[in-house]
């Protein structure tokens, strides 16, 4: 079995792709370093390359549905080494075969894309319903989020119609990237920030300015109260509770956080 090493980057997936067709090899498994291969081991440093990547896409939207293309991207943002082998071994069925095989579900590597794809979809609906933004100074909105995947360049479209009079910026900490509305465009925007966290809660750090506006703990206390008053504690169902809205979201509710 051939390894191929490359960035993890889409390009250098479809990379990946290109080169195992233009070599004929197809029984390969890809690796994200070189330490993940054996010691005598052999691999293939794949560099990406948008020109063969670009040739790759546009032969899979000639040949499978908007929605398996939709999976595809969705799979690739769950960031994890086993879906980027199932996308690989995907685009090889595809492509090796002359019926359309896109929604074959009984090919292993069609059904895990699928499912991969549903748990990122998941991920990315729970993002647009828990994420909560905190009001800075400057006017800024500001949420910090850590998701299971790489969900921000999903969600971007949900906020920027939902909040279109109003800056905003969300920012992964696990990924050390955010998302930024200047009320025109949205950016993406990197930032090596430390302890942003605790500069998000006590509204300043040394490495990251953050100063929350003056009213924001009020209306925090606010928000808190009105939760309060509207639970029924003889109805509390803590299991079912958690079944709905898991404890790993538990950080972004204000209600959530003493």
């Amino acid at each position: 079995m051939t390894m191929y090493c490359f960035d993890q980057t889409m390009t250098g997936l479809l990379s990946c792709v290109y080169r195992s067709f233009q070599f004929k090899d197809f029984d390969v498994r890809l690796i994200a370093d070189n330490t993940q291969a054996g010691l005598f081991d052999e691999y293939i440093d794949v560099a990406s390359n948008e020109e063969h990547a670009q040739r790759v896409w546009q032969g899979l939207r000639q040949r499978v549905s908007p929605i398996s293309l939709r999976y595809f991207y969705y799979c690739f943002l769950s960031e994890q080494q086993q879906a980027h082998q199932h996308l690989f071994n995907f685009c090889i069925y595809i492509f090796k075969n002359t019926q359309v095989v896109d929604q074959n579900y009984a090919h292993a590597d069609v059904l895990a894309v699928s499912q991969w794809a549903k748990q990122v979809g998941r991920e990315k609906h729970r993002m647009e319903a828990f994420v909560r933004f905190k009001k800075c100074r400057d006017g800024l909105f500001l949420s910090l989020i850590q998701p299971d995947f790489n969900v921000l360049p999903l969600i971007e479209r949900h906020f920027k119609n939902r909040y279109q009079d109003q800056r905003w910026l969300i920012y992964d900490e696990k990924r050390h990237f955010g998302i930024y509305y200047d009320l025109t465009m949205v950016h993406q925007v990197k930032m090596e920030v430390e302890q942003l966290d605790l500069a998000y809660k006590v509204g300043h750090s040394q490495s990251f300015s953050i100063q929350l506006d003056d009213d924001e703990r009020l209306y925090d206390q606010l928000w808190k109260d009105y939760f309060k008053s509207i639970n029924i504690e003889a109805r509390k169902n803590l299991k079912l509770h958690v079944q709905f809205v898991p404890k790993r979201y538990w950080r972004y509710l204000n209600e959530k956080i003493i």
